[in-house]
Parts: C-alpha cells; structure tokens; sequence
C-alpha cells in the first residue's frame, strides 16, 4: 500500500533528523562520504584529466555507492522492518548535515573572538581562497557564505530529492538510494569542480552534474530564508529584495540563492574578493552576525523539514 510506504519513508526522514541532531557525523571510519572521496581520489589518480574520464568517474561512483545502498536496503528489509528503518535512517542522516554544519561554523566564530590567526587558519579548511591576510570582517562573511550555501548542499537538496522519490509506489529505498546519488554527486563537485588546469577537463561533468541536481533546490532554499527571515523578524523584505537582484551574480549558478537572502536578511554585503559582492547592506560584519546566521539556518532548516512531514502526512490521512 502506497500509505504503509509513505509512513516508512516519513519516519526514516524523521528519525534521520534527530540522529543528525542529536549525534552529528557518524565516524570517519563507517562514513559513506570519507569512502566516496577515497574512491573518487584513487580513480583521479589513475584516469588521465579529460571530460570522459570525469564522466566515467561519475558513473562509476554513482553506480558503486548506489548498488550498495541497495543491496544493503534489501538485505536489511527482508531481515526485519525495525532493523531496516534504523539502518535506512542511519544511511540517510549521512547524506546530510545540519548539526556539522552549524558546529563548523560556530568553532570558526569562537576562533575569531579568541585569535583571528586561528580564525585564518579554522577557515582555510572550508574555502578555497587565501585566508591568510582576511580581516574580521572578511572572515566572517567568509564564515556566513559557508554556511548559508550549504543549506543547500547539506540539507535541503538531498531531503528535497529523497521525499519526491518517497512519493512513488515503493519508494522507501529509492528515497534513500537517490539521497546518496546525491551526496556522491555533491562529494565530485567538491573534489573535481574547479576550473583549475588540472581539473577543468576532469570536474566539468560532475560540476555540471552537480549544478543540475541543486537547481531546483537552490531556489527553493532561497526562499525559505525569505520566510525565516521573517518569522526571526530579520529584514525579510531586503531579503527579497536582495535575493532578487544579486543570486545570478556568483560564478555558480546555485549558491547566490540562499548567501543573498542571507545578505539581504542579515542587512549585510557578503563579499568574495574578485569574485562576487552580495548585497547592499550596511551592517558591520562582526562575529555576531555569524550567530544570527546560525539562527537563520536553524529555522530556514526546520521550516523545510517540517513542510516535507506536513506534506506526508497530508498524504497519508488522504490515502487512509
């Protein structure tokens, strides 16, 4: 019955939430993600840096990791139904990360108000540019951009693609087997998608691959920040506003979305020297704002998951 599935994948979704939220990360050593980026790695190594290799390493990983999620469903669903959706919730949590994300960027915020030399360096790990001259306020948009993008690279993307794929006739596995789509996709952009000389024949398939899956989400994302930033009686008009004027103005064609409402929201300018500068807003960008971020990613989080559970739900009461 389509509502007995629909009650599976719901529950999955939400027991995945609260593992997420109340344990974070599982350990590197079990953690689908480290062994995605060991594979990726292993096949850059051997495959010369042209577009069919990058195309095969897709492929081939997107295959891999797909086929043992799978497998690993199957086996646990013809076990027992409880030890099924624990190991479905436990896989799913892995392919997002609130509770990281929020704990990564808090750290970067007690660095700065301790050391901006350890700021510098805390930072040098999530961006690619040169942290070593960045100033506070540098920092802190740099700190802000993270984490407002990654909304939708760790949250809403893959809980949007694992609860449309939920919605089909026995889609409790499908729901977590796209999810790791996905996440392996996103994990290839991280690793390939730059357009250095090494890498831009190498990254252009799964950067593009990678734009595609987040196109539909990043604008979504984009908008429930309005809507927080709103229920946090943040500017959500500037939000809007912002949003509207400066989201294409990043090299990419997705993360403007969420970091410009955030800009707009926060009444401050996020800039990325030479590359992008992201609202008009005039407010200092102190290691305060970084908490309303925070707070701003918390509730824009929330309200998408709870749209996702309302949705179900509704469902399930019509098909009872």
């Amino acid at each position: 019955m389509l509502s007995e599935s629909l009650i599976y994948v719901l529950s999955i979704i939400v027991i995945s939430v609260i593992i997420d939220m109340i344990f974070g990360e599982v350990p590197d050593k079990i953690h689908p993600v480290i062994f995605m980026g060991n594979m990726i790695s292993k096949l850059k190594e051997l495959l010369p840096p042209t577009k069919f290799s990058g195309l095969l390493i897709t492929l081939t990983t997107i295959f891999t990791f797909s086929a043992i999620t799978f497998v690993i469903l199957m086996f646990t669903a013809l076990l027992n139904t409880i030890l099924f959706i624990i190991i479905a919730s436990i896989i799913l949590s892995t392919t997002f990360s609130i509770n990281y994300l929020i704990k990564t960027v808090r750290g970067i915020q007690k660095d700065l108000n301790e050391d901006i030399d350890k700021a510098r360096q805390s930072m040098s790990y999530l961006v690619s540019r040169n942290t070593s001259e960045l100033t506070e306020e540098r920092i802190t948009s740099a700190a802000i951009e993270t984490l407002t993008e990654n909304i939708t690279d760790s949250v809403v993307s893959p809980l949007f693609y694992s609860s449309i794929f939920g919605l089909l006739p026995y889609g409790v596995i499908y729901s977590i087997v796209v999810a790791v789509i996905y996440r392996v996709s996103n994990t290839m952009d991280a690793m390939l998608g730059y357009k250095s000389e090494e890498l831009i024949n190498l990254g252009y398939v799964p950067a593009n691959l990678d734009d595609i899956l987040n196109y539909i989400p990043a604008r979504i994302t984009g908008l429930y920040v309005i809507l927080a930033s709103f229920l946090l009686k943040y500017d959500y008009k500037q939000s809007y506003d912002v949003m509207g004027k400066f989201a294409t103005k990043t090299p990419s064609p997705n993360s403007g979305y969420s970091m410009s409402a955030a800009a707009g929201a926060l009444n401050i300018t996020l800039v990325k020297e030479g590359v992008y500068e992201l609202g008009y807003g005039n407010d200092k960008l102190s290691s305060d704002k970084i908490s309303q971020a925070v707070s701003l990613t918390k509730v824009t989080s929330l309200l998408f998951i709870l749209t996702i559970v309302l949705v179900y739900l509704i469902l399930i009461f019509l098909l009872l």
